[in-house]
């Protein structure tokens, strides 16, 4: 571990082959600094828009329409008698016309025929009536 003093021959001083590099690290801090300070603070958050929110729209009840086939295979529109097809097709169209579309509900006693409830089913099947129901079904269970 020894020191370089000099040559001790000549009086000029050696010329120094390296370069001070403090001065350049003081320099890239100052820099560094002034750049973290002037960079805009990031936000952690996420702006969304949000839609707005509408109530909810009341709910209509359907029409019903009752269709009552008693023991001796009358078909009854809501409690009154239809006199034929016929008329049982012009009381179908009419109800095939409503919008939102009526729900039948079709009820037949244990002792009516058949082939009644199958009318009504089927014109309302071809007159685009959608929405059929069998109540009182439990009558069949025994």
């Amino acid at each position: 571990m020894g020191m370089n003093v000099g040559s001790g021959s000549s009086d000029e001083p050696e010329v120094m082959m390296e370069i001070n590099t403090t001065p350049l690290i003081d320099v890239m801090l100052v820099l560094l600094i002034m750049l973290i300070i002037t960079i805009p603070a990031q936000l952690h958050t996420v702006n969304l828009d949000m839609p707005v929110s509408t109530p909810p729209t009341k709910k209509i009840d359907p029409v019903v329409i009752k269709i009552d086939v008693d023991a001796s295979s009358v078909i009854n529109w809501n409690g009154k008698p239809i006199t034929g097809r016929a008329d049982l097709e012009a009381k179908l169209k009419e109800a095939s016309a409503i919008q939102p579309q009526p729900e039948l509900h079709i009820r037949s006693h244990a002792k009516a025929k058949y082939e009644s409830v199958a009318l009504v089913m089927a014109s309302a099947q071809r007159l685009g009536l959608n929405k059929l129901g069998i109540v009182g079904s439990e009558q069949f269970v025994n």
